[in-house]
């Protein structure tokens, strides 16, 4: 039978693995389930680090470490073939794609056939519809992510009433109750990454400024969480740096817009904090068309482009980082806990990384379970 390379983290974690006989799920040799050995699953991620973040309902968080399967349980969900969809809000970003990987490693491991992954786009009454088409395969398991908490709610409470378990990421829609119509909810540590993000633009500013933010202007938890948590840390932390800006959007693909914008009615601002990585790209378009490349750019999630940026020193100074590897490994052994009958945590969260110059090289390899790509790597300057 096919081995596996185990996670690369760090040596606690490793050690841990090794103590308890636990297996933390990485890069499989090869996606054919029927030749993966039943072996214990756990998440590799460090059981120590602190998490800041509360789940959407003001939840504890709990560590993605405790989240665990046993050899026997991985061998009893094996031996029913079930089947699961991936419902997504936006399938176009590294974020994505990085949980969808972690989702269907795991998923390899458990035997647990995939039979759609969705794409929104953003838009309400297309994941309304994406539901719908995935629910007419009947899956036994939904791994989503709602576009929004209201209008998607009365979808994804029928499919939870035709008895699917349904796990979701970062948010719940309305209406719906952990332990009768959703498992549980995984997400990163946004409001650590909020933290990651403000003490970073901090640092590369001396402690004095004025700052921007851009951020989703829409009732998304954790987009909301990271700007409070940028906000809060500048305010509390760095007296010397005002937020003299602030510029929301609902299409990602207008952030230029909102950016050009605030660069116009303020040419000396000396930094701006876009809310994930795909609006930063935009503002740092907007800077250099401005002419201004001594604009310091902090975000979160470690896309390949703002890893690029960082690597060679660019505009975008640091970010903190989210997991989603590691999330999509949470995610689909808190699946297999429904299918138990095994009781899960109502929150569930992995630590923030908080990514600079400094790290980003061992933070690509952490965030992403491979070494970065040469485009990353040979971006690199001292």
């Amino acid at each position: 039978m096919k081995k596996f390379i185990a996670i690369l983290s760090i040596i606690l974690v490793l050690s841990m693995i090794a103590s308890t006989g636990l297996f933390a799920v990485g890069q499989p040799e090869a996606s054919d389930s029927a030749t993966v050995e039943a072996k214990a699953l756990s998440v590799g991620v460090d059981p120590d680090a602190s998490i800041e973040s509360t789940g959407p309902h003001g939840e504890t968080a709990t560590s993605a470490a405790v989240v665990k399967l046993s050899k026997e349980e991985v061998e009893k969900i094996r031996s029913k073939n079930y089947t699961a969809a991936i419902v997504l809000h936006y399938a176009g970003n590294d974020w994505s794609s990085a949980q969808v990987k972690g989702l269907k490693d795991t998923f390899d491991v458990l035997n647990i056939e995939v039979l759609a992954i969705t794409d929104a786009n953003f838009k309400v009454e297309k994941q309304v519809s994406d539901i719908e088409t995935v629910m007419a395969q009947s899956p036994d398991i939904i791994v989503s992510i709602p576009v929004d908490p209201v209008s998607t709610s009365s979808a994804y409470k029928q499919a939870a009433a035709e008895g699917t378990k349904i796990v979701f990421m970062d948010n719940t829609p309305a209406n719906m109750t952990q332990g009768e119509d959703y498992v549980s909810v995984v997400s990163a540590d946004n409001y650590g990454n909020g933290v990651a993000a403000a003490d970073i633009m901090a640092d590369e500013l001396g402690g004095e400024g004025d700052v921007g933010v851009i951020f989703f202007d829409t009732n998304f938890f954790v987009t909301n969480q990271r700007v409070e948590a940028f906000e809060k840390t500048i305010e509390d932390k760095y007296p010397s740096i005002n937020i003299i800006s602030k510029g929301g959007f609902t299409d990602p693909n207008k952030v230029s817009e909102v950016a050009d914008g605030m660069l116009t009615k303020y040419p000396d601002i000396d930094g701006i904090f876009a809310v994930w990585d795909v609006p930063a790209e935009a503002v740092v378009s907007a800077a250099k068309a401005a002419g201004r490349n001594d604009l310091v750019v902090t975000t979160i999630d470690l896309g390949n482009n703002a890893a690029r940026d960082i690597a060679a020193k660019g505009i975008i100074k640091g970010l903190g980082a989210q997991l989603p590897y590691d999330q999509g490994v949470a995610e689909a052994i808190l699946a297999a806990y429904a299918l138990l009958g095994k009781d899960a945590p109502a929150y569930v969260a992995v630590p923030a990384l908080p990514v600079t110059h400094n790290n980003i090289l061992e933070a690509y390899e952490q965030v992403y379970h491979v070494k970065a790509p040469e485009e990353i790597s040979g971006a690199y300057v001292d």
